[in-house]
């Protein structure tokens, strides 16, 4: 069955300076076992929408009791792939991110929707949705037990470091009035960003 995890709350920041923010949040305090972070690849679609792809490289520190099962070569790095979706229109940033590598461990899939709140413009919603499994016999349970706890710690770190770019952000560009907000240029398309469109987005 896996474990699902589900949450909204809202940002008190207006919807341009949370997607600045998104693609300024690492490096941070709150973000050291974030590694490195490549784009992939990169698009402004004909109806004006950002299209991302990007590879992460995380740490991935077991739990002891996890340490004793399985082997010491492990692998302690986790590459994740995240899509996203800025859609200017309607005022929306759409993120999706799974693992790569550990997979059969255990998959982690991550759905964001960044959305502003049309009663009241300087305010953002987050709804955050997750999906963890595990396919180790025997095991399954206490793994999606130990990455659904993970899961909710990390939540807390990513929520602290959105606050802490969100506020370099804000002292640097006081908030301007709503609609008058230039484009960032994190949201132009990245000179190392490929070229190749995916074969399938998320």
């Amino acid at each position: 069955m896996g474990k699902y995890f589900f949450s909204e709350t809202e940002v008190k920041s207006a919807w341009e300076q949370i997607v600045t923010a998104f693609w300024q949040r690492y490096p941070s305090p709150f973000s050291t076992h974030v590694l490195t972070e490549d784009v992939l690849y990169r698009e402004v679609t004909p109806n004006n929408r950002l299209l991302s792809r990007r590879l992460l490289t995380k740490t991935n520190r077991l739990p002891r009791w996890a340490e004793r099962v399985f082997p010491s070569q492990l692998a302690r790095a986790v590459y994740i792939l995240e899509d996203s979706v800025v859609d200017p229109d309607t005022h929306t940033l759409t993120t999706m991110t799974w693992n790569l590598n550990h997979s059969l461990l255990m998959s982690v899939r991550e759905r964001c929707v960044f959305e502003e709140d049309k009663e009241r413009p300087s305010w953002t919603k987050l709804k955050r949705e997750a999906w963890i499994s595990s396919s180790v016999y025997g095991l399954s349970r206490p793994i999606q037990e130990f990455g659904l706890a993970r899961f909710k710690s990390n939540q807390v770190k990513a929520m602290k470091g959105l606050e802490h770019a969100l506020s370099k952000i804000q002292k640097e560009n006081p908030p301007r009035n709503h609609g008058d907000q230039e484009p960032s240029e994190k949201s132009k398309a990245h000179p190392t960003a490929a070229t190749q469109k995916p074969q399938q987005y998320a």
